[in-house]
């Protein structure tokens, strides 16, 4: 079976992806000069679309680029990609540049953005991951000033999940002047004193939309939690760790930088979320929740 799914969508049409070309001047391929997006899909339903499309447009905005797709395009062509596959829970990836154009670091004249995307069976931690939890390393965050962007010039990050692959570990954390900010490819929280707590939003945080639904769960549901800078003492002294991604969900860290979290165990506090995440995923399967 390949790796590759069956079509792709490029700049209007539905592709097998040996016939999928961009050009070699795609600022996308030159510059990296464009966005991304990944959406779960659960019973062949898109997971938090709004959310979703709502952060493709803040990046497209924060690279002044014009979303090339109204909503409904956006909905109606990843419809398309989810019916070409047979998988119940999919990824849908979605990918604009700015589009091909002479190499020169201003933005050309007249911009004809790239539209690549496709749809996958979604991946889930499995089943020893989901039981014993992953180990994470630390590393310094080295990357640029706009992390909030959901950017395809991933590369800091590529090094960053290299290193703690060569280390057995399943994610990086990123650590900048002493503060926790997130993992290589997700949102961080760790348990203090009994309270969740995660990073607040800004420029060294990408806004994960699983993250806001963990959050989002927490409150309703009266588990303590709170948002606030957090420093690599306290992150070396959690009781719990958990990471967030749309692909990965919420997963417990039990080991950081070779050392036990907590009693080396997924704690309560992961159980409490990891359940409400389950019991929201099964609702929106029924068609309970949006």
């Amino acid at each position: 079976m390949s790796a590759y799914p069956r079509l792709v969508y490029l700049n209007g049409a539905f592709l097998p992806p040996d016939q999928a070309k961009v050009s070699a001047f795609d600022r996308g391929f030159v510059f990296a000069d464009g966005v991304y997006e990944v959406i779960p899909v659960y019973g062949r339903r898109l997971f938090r679309f709004t959310q979703h499309l709502e952060r493709l447009g803040n990046s497209l905005g924060a690279i002044a680029l014009a979303d090339p797709l109204a909503a409904a395009d956006w909905e109606n062509l990843c419809t398309r990609l989810i019916e070409t596959n047979d998988a119940e829970d999919q990824s849908v990836y979605l990918q604009v540049t700015r589009g091909p154009a002479p190499r020169d670091h201003a933005f050309p004249a007249e911009i004809e953005p790239t539209v690549f995307a496709y749809s996958q069976p979604l991946k889930y931690p499995d089943a020893t991951q989901l039981a014993n939890g992953v180990a994470a390393i630390t590393v310094p965050d080295f990357r640029w000033r706009r992390c909030d962007i959901k950017a395809i010039a991933l590369l800091p990050n590529v090094l960053m999940r290299q290193q703690a692959t060569e280390a057995g570990a399943a994610e990086a954390i990123l650590i900048r002047d002493g503060l926790m900010t997130e993992g290589s490819a997700s949102n961080i929280f760790a348990v203090v004193n009994g309270i969740v707590v995660t990073p607040p939003k800004g420029l060294f945080i990408l806004p994960g939309v699983t993250r806001d639904l963990v959050l989002e769960l927490a409150r309703a549901h009266g588990v303590p939690c709170e948002e606030r800078e957090l420093s690599e003492t306290e992150l070396r002294a959690a009781e719990e760790l958990m990471l967030s991604s749309s692909t990965k969900e919420l997963l417990a860290i039990t080991t950081l930088d070779g050392r036990a979290v907590g009693n080396g165990k997924p704690g309560p506090r992961h159980a409490r979320l990891h359940a409400l995440y389950q019991d929201y995923k099964r609702d929106f399967r029924a068609g309970r929740v949006a």
